[in-house]
């Protein structure tokens, strides 16, 4: 089951941006995310503009999705920062995944900054319909039994 607050989590946010402005600023950052259900699969969205696709990992291990990232600051070939806003270095974000998700089949795509994730179901998660039977049908037939 997914929690969508997390109290440890943004104090753990928080204190790694405060790290990171009076640090070295090699800390890790954390990167938002988007998960919900789409028919037979979950999907995770990662915002990670500017990174380069080449760097993204997306592991399944377990019960548990894991993604780094990294985004390098632009050279400044000698000038000063006025305004630096945007976090650069290692993103980090680790997703316990709900039960049933089909860890072999797991795929992933980025474009325009967006990492998707696709988390299929294994069939026996999956939703089956159940033929409901009427009361006389059964009647008959626990009759038929008794017989």
């Amino acid at each position: 089951m997914a929690v969508l607050v997390d109290p440890i989590r943004i104090l753990d946010v928080l204190a790694r941006d405060v790290r990171n402005l009076v640090g070295d600023g090699r800390a890790e950052w954390w990167m938002p995310i988007d998960l919900y259900r789409e028919g037979d699969h979950y999907v995770v969205g990662v915002d990670l503009p500017g990174v380069d696709p080449g760097s993204i990992d997306v592991r399944v291990s377990a019960d548990t999705l894991s993604i780094q990232a990294e985004r390098h600051a632009p050279s400044t070939d000698g000038g000063a920062w006025l305004i630096g806003e945007r976090p650069y270095g290692r993103f980090r974000r680790q997703i316990t995944l709900p039960d049933g998700v089909d860890a072999d089949r797991v795929s992933a795509g980025y474009h325009d900054g967006v990492l998707t994730v696709r988390l299929p179901l294994t069939d026996a998660a999956k939703p089956r319909r159940i033929a409901v039977r009427e009361a006389e049908e059964r009647h008959a037939l626990d009759v038929a039994e008794a017989a």
